[in-house]
């Protein structure tokens, strides 16, 4: 596999020509008015990238991983944020993979021309963050529906999205033999459910990033909206999350590209002490540095893709291409902003957005110490730590 192909460089062709339209000062009017990218979304989903991973038999493009994955990078490393998006991309996945095939001729379709969007996914819950087998959201089977009682946090996209993958206990822990069964995965239709069960509360936070708490009263949810077998969520959960990793990763290199060339060319043309800054080594050493980290992130993204699109196992590649990436991403910026200086504060050069953006990925949507405690564990065969 090869980053430089024909066939990847016509993909990232064509993403920069549709990026190009939506430049810095778009960028920086949805972020000052903490506003959705509603234009470029639209745009980027009727150019069809966001349905890449969508088989042709339901309307996408039937891509692989890989090519998803050079579309979330050349979003970013044009100055864009993905972070608007990029849950269509994988969120599908578990309704690809483990809905009937009644659900996907139902959805799929509309996913792939953009007249639905399946932008959310709640898992996350208040009071257990990642260790998402002691979730409390319980759903109860009521004869023809399910009544979905909890709370969410952190689950974004909701004002921007029509579907919502939500994932839910339907056996009590006390009664099932490993922590990991009895969850369940549900499709949500938001449309039917705000206010009918479902309150939606804003998060403002750090990032122009729409992310919201939700609270669950006695929700109902039609048995058919049931994605698999009940009681196998999680499973359907964790095939998912090599997927959204991998993108993820592969946004934090488009993310760190942007810097390091954003701090490159600033270091060219800056002159102080009639010579450019980036003629020492102090400004020019820590650019060249991010930019071998970039790269050799990228090398792990790409297999990540490669195990994932053979269909073979790729948990430990996923963790770890997440790893290097976002760690990447965020040494870049941090240089990048330092190489500005006070211009690096201002908005208009789009590195303070950028620098906010970016260090999301060490949080989320796997905290950087998670995926160390995983390689330590399962690669590495050291006691568990938690």
């Amino acid at each position: 596999m090869t980053q430089h192909s024909e066939q990847y460089e016509a993909i990232r062709d064509g993403v920069r020509a549709l990026c190009s339209e939506y430049g810095s000062a778009y960028w920086q009017g949805v972020d000052e008015a903490r506003g959705y990218p509603e234009a470029f979304v639209d745009a980027l989903t009727a150019a069809g990238w966001l349905a890449a991973l969508i088989p042709a038999e339901y309307g996408g493009a039937g891509l692989g991983l890989a090519e998803a994955s050079i579309i979330m990078e050349e979003i970013n490393h044009c100055g864009g944020n993905s972070g608007a998006c990029h849950g269509q991309m994988y969120n599908m996945g578990t309704l690809l993979r483990h809905g009937s095939d009644e659900q996907k001729r139902r959805y799929l379709p509309k996913i792939a021309s953009g007249e639905l969007r399946l932008q959310a996914m709640a898992v996350t819950e208040p009071g257990t963050g990642t260790d998402t087998t002691k979730l409390k959201t319980a759903a109860v089977r009521k004869g023809s529906h399910y009544a979905v009682n909890g709370q969410k946090v952190w689950i974004s996209r909701i004002q921007h999205s029509d579907l919502m993958i939500l994932l839910a206990r339907t056996t009590p822990i006390a009664e099932v033999k490993r922590k990991s069964e009895g969850m369940s995965i549900f499709l949500v239709d938001l449309h039917q459910s705000i206010g009918k069960g479902l309150t939606v509360k804003p998060i403002r936070n750090m990032v122009n990033h729409e992310t919201n708490e939700l609270f669950f009263d006695n929700l109902e949810i039609p048995i058919e909206n049931l994605i698999g077998q009940e009681g196998q969520g999680f499973k359907y959960i964790l095939d998912g999350l090599n997927a959204e990793r991998t993108l993820i990763a592969a946004e934090c290199i488009g993310d760190g590209y942007w810097f390091v060339e954003k701090a490159a060319a600033y270091a060219k043309d800056r002159i102080v002490f009639d010579r450019p800054i980036g003629s020492n080594q102090g400004i020019q050493f820590p650019i060249a540095e991010s930019h071998i980290e970039i790269e050799a992130a990228s090398l792990m993204r790409w297999k990540a893709c490669q195990l994932f699109d053979a269909k073979k196992p790729c948990g430990a590649e996923a963790n770890m291409a997440k790893y290097l990436a976002a760690k990447a991403s965020w040494q870049a910026a941090d240089v990048c902003l330092q190489t500005h200086g006070g211009f690096g504060f201002a908005c208009e050069y789009d590195v303070e957005r950028k620098f906010r953006e970016t260090r999301l990925y060490q949080v989320a949507p796997i905290s950087t110490n998670l995926i160390l405690s995983f390689v330590a564990e399962h690669i590495l065969g050291m006691p568990r730590s938690f």
